[in-house]
């Protein structure tokens, strides 16, 4: 999620596993550095931004933008840059960028709020919008999972499995695609019907017994709090088979990290455009509550679509959430490191979090923790909730069918766009999110209307739950 990688038990977009790596040197512009300013963490955004408050804004706007996310910021940046539209973009936490919120602690290490983001995407429009807002370094992200081998001993294996994960794993040796292509044909348990008929029948139709049992059946469960035969079959149809010695976590051509962080992003999307105005603890519900909302032509509405009808007494939608346990190791003992990876699972029963995130392997660190100054190191343990911020939509016939109710109302409503992850109970990518938004903006330019111009489902599946 955080959001922006993927499992669900490990729901991936493989597009072009073999695909050349475009991104091969730091590229993009960065205005805030190139303007003089080395800041490498957030930037301060002042009293007026901070305080929230709407009566220092504009007393009329085109745009109420109500979330400061990737759809929110995309749109306000668009509409102000091409068509000189004047929002307000208000937001009830403390901070702009959404999920994707990062800042530097007082260690020196760059640590994300919300969990790892790892940024990659086939979309050549996407790759080069976000070249204009930040510098960007390749990162080719790889996962390892502590899994017991056939005798019970935890080995360090690339996630998803390849040909290495299978040999260290079941004691074989596998040295070609045709060996391990042969190797699932002799797993692969073909459902009675034809058709899986839920997640467990999906997964064994694609991995088998020995894999699904070490690596997704477990995970799934802490994930969902539900294990994989309770769940929909699309949950886990889509688990990466790979024949080949790819140990990277995504297929994709763009993979890369901004240089000085996700909220740089954002900061030069947004600040010191004079058609962009800002409010942080900001609550939108209060306002219009109480009335005092400043006049708008268009309220784009980036939240929770069940908590924006909260009034009209329908059920809830159904989220999965993350709590995070960090913890600073002073004097860690491999090199500076905690782990061997940046992101390291743990598929097994027997460990109640997820997985570990060690900030410290990316390339994208401030200077201190790059060169060696910085000699702790941060780790955040991941743990799957039920409550907290929403994260993974739940995907069951009953959730689907009450999104639909929602949906239904928010076509009916007049002046309001529903935009985003949130508002579409969808997990979108950070580059569908930011699609969504770009095809919208194009749709109000050809047709004044700002719509979709497919629907959500059409992106295809996001990563998911890592």
């Amino acid at each position: 999620h955080g959001a922006g990688e993927g499992t669900g038990g490990h729901l991936v977009e493989l597009m072009g596993e073999d695909a050349a790596l475009p991104v091969t040197g730091v590229c993009g512009i960065d205005a805030t550095h190139a303007s003089g300013n080395p800041a490498e963490g957030p930037l301060p955004l002042g009293d007026a931004i901070l305080g929230g408050d709407l009566t220092t804004c504009p007393d009329e706007v085109d745009l109420l933008i109500v979330g400061a996310g990737l759809s929110g910021a995309v749109l306000a940046e668009r509409c102000s840059r091409e068509l000189g539209m004047t929002s307000i973009v208000i937001d009830k936490r403390d901070h702009i960028g959404g999920n994707c919120y990062d800042y530097v602690t007082e260690d020196g290490i760059r640590a994300s709020k919300y969990g790892a983001h790892l940024f990659h995407t086939q979309f050549e429009r996407v790759w080069e919008y976000v070249n204009r807002f930040s510098e960007w370094m390749p990162f080719d992200h790889r996962v390892k999972g502590r899994v017991p081998d056939k005798d019970g001993v935890k080995q360090l294996v690339p996630i998803p499995p390849t040909q290495e994960t299978v040999n260290v794993l079941f004691g074989e040796s596998i040295d070609s695609e045709e060996k391990m292509q042969a190797w699932y044909d002799t797993q692969r348990v073909v459902p009675e019907g034809g058709e899986p008929a839920n997640g467990e029948e999906a997964a064994l139709s694609r991995v088998g017994p020995q894999l699904y049992e070490k690596i997704f059946k477990h995970y799934t469960k802490k994930q969902w709090d539900k294990y994989p035969a309770e769940l929909d079959a699309s949950v886990l149809l889509r688990l990466p088979c790979r024949t080949n010695t790819d140990d990277r976590y995504f297929g994709c051509g763009f993979q890369a990290l901004p240089a000085r962080g996700y909220t740089r992003i954002f900061e030069n999307m947004m600040l010191g455009d004079e058609n962009i105005t800002i409010r942080l603890n900001c609550d939108f519900f209060a306002h219009k509550a109480a009335g005092t909302l400043p006049k708008h032509k268009l309220l784009v509405y980036t939240g929770q679509i069940d908590s924006y009808y909260a009034g009209l007494g329908m059920p809830k939608l159904e989220y999965r959430s993350l709590r995070f346990e960090e913890e600073y190791v002073k004097e860690p003992e491999e090199g500076g490191y905690f782990q061997e990876a940046m992101v390291v699972n743990y598929p097994s029963a027997d460990v109640p979090f997820t997985r570990i995130v060690e900030y410290k392997h990316t390339p994208n660190q401030p200077s201190g923790a790059r060169t060696g100054q910085v000699k702790g190191t941060l780790i955040a343990k991941e743990y799957s909730t039920a409550e907290g911020e929403p994260y993974y939509p739940v995907p069951n016939p009953d959730n689907r069918a009450l999104y639909e109710k929602y949906a239904a109302l928010a076509a009916e409503e007049q002046g309001v766009a529903f935009v985003g992850r949130l508002a579409s109970y969808k997990y979108f990518n950070m580059d569908q999110a930011i699609l969504n938004a770009l095809e919208m903006f194009d749709n109000l330019k050809e047709t004044g209307k700002l719509a979709p111009k497919r629907r959500p489902e059409d992106f295809g599946p996001g990563d998911g739950m890592k």
